[in-house]
């Protein structure tokens, strides 16, 4: 019992600290909401690639130009996507971004050729699955964050950025718990032998609700009058989520390991805590360009 107890107060205390950097990052401003994602996108590299490596071996004799140029040339289109909000004096962060991008794009081919005496193009598939799986989820992230940014030399910007942001990730939140919470009581049909513990009832039930009350709140309690963005914002987390967490289980069944890492204690690693978003937020920026959002 007290092994118990031990468990469920870091489980707590990892998920407290969890959620109070998560809201520090998406609500102080844009720069904060810039340094999540950086941190984020380079815990779930270091994760895939090694996720990758206990699926292939291959992959662990990555050399370290390639393990970490990779990942730089993916934070490089991560700045890239960045607006005019983000400067520094006269420079630009997107600058920097592409001066980035297009250093890595150079480098690795040629490092691979030059250091491993062959182009192995096996291993340079995983990582531009990596990149499309991870560095172009969050670049588009950051360019969602983008919307209702306003640039000003005010004392008091008007930065209505982290809205659409803020109500992707509630709704995931939102889904993932009524989905438990209505699968504990009255589940009974297995949704997926990926991941057994999830059933038709609750994943239908999570969707509803997830879309009720992310659309009702957001409608009642936070202002937002734009229904459409709210009803199709929510409903792709509940669906695309959904489906990003499968995925997720698989490369972590195919790997053979519970947790794709220790990044909180008790709740597994950043691919655990985002595999959800990294799924949908492709799906929600096209979503919120389609209707002009």
């Amino acid at each position: 019992m007290a092994l118990n107890i031990e468990t469920f107060k870091t489980r707590a205390l990892s998920a407290v600290v969890f959620v109070v950097i998560m809201l520090a990052g998406l609500l102080v401003n844009h720069w904060t909401f810039l340094l999540l994602f950086t941190i984020i996108h380079f815990g779930c590299w270091k994760e895939y690639q090694q996720l990758v490596g206990l699926i292939d071996p291959d992959y662990k004799e990555l050399t370290p130009i390639h393990r970490y140029g990779v990942q730089l040339m993916g934070w490089g289109f991560m700045l890239w996507m960045t607006s005019d909000a983000y400067s520094i004096g006269n420079f630009h962060l997107r600058e920097l971004g592409w001066g980035i991008l297009l250093t890595m794009i150079v480098v690795l081919p040629t490092a691979e050729v030059v250091l491993s005496r062959q182009l192995n193009f096996k291993l340079l598939g995983y990582s531009l699955l990596g990149l499309l799986y991870i560095s172009l989820s969050w670049a588009l992230m950051i360019d969602i964050r983008n919307n209702g940014l306003s640039v000003t030399h005010t004392l008091l910007p008007r930065d209505l950025g982290w809205i659409y942001p803020v109500v992707l990730i509630a709704a995931i939140w939102i889904n993932d718990t009524m989905a438990y919470i209505v699968g504990s009581f009255i589940g009974k049909t297995p949704f997926s032998p990926i991941s057994p513990k999830k059933t038709w009832e609750g994943t239908a039930g999570g969707a509803i609700l997830a879309v009720a009350v992310v659309t009702l709140a957001g409608y009642f309690l936070c202002g937002l009058k734009d229904i459409a963005a709210l009803v199709g914002i929510s409903a792709i987390a509940a669906v695309v989520g959904t489906t990003g967490d499968l995925l997720e289980s698989k490369l972590k069944r195919m790997a053979g390991v519970k947790d794709s890492g220790q990044m909180m204690p008790g709740h597994g690693g950043f691919l655990d805590r985002f595999d959800s978003l990294l799924l949908a937020t492709p799906f929600a920026w096209l979503f919120l360009k389609i209707i002009g959002g």
